[in-house]
């Protein structure tokens, strides 16, 4: 199950990835698709989440980032 870490309420459009980068903002890249090319990262808000180890963090259905705790270790 998945916990909320910052609420930032971002608003996402059809085309663009969203997701948390190094610095812990939420930020957006255009998706290829067909002949157009993608790429051409921009912050969309800067929550400035700091990141723990385990964790896969996540922008959810409500524009928040969240986390969840990673498997590992399976068998």
């Amino acid at each position: 199950m998945a916990e909320k870490v910052a609420k930032c309420g971002v608003k996402k459009e059809k085309g663009y990835l969203y997701y948390l980068d190094k610095n812990g903002n939420v930020t957006r890249s255009k998706m290829a698709r067909g002949g157009e090319k993608g790429g051409g990262a921009q912050v969309v808000n800067s929550c400035g989440v700091k990141r723990e180890a385990g964790y896969l963090y996540f922008i959810d259905k409500d524009g928040d980032v969240s986390r969840a705790k990673m498997a590992r270790g399976r068998k």
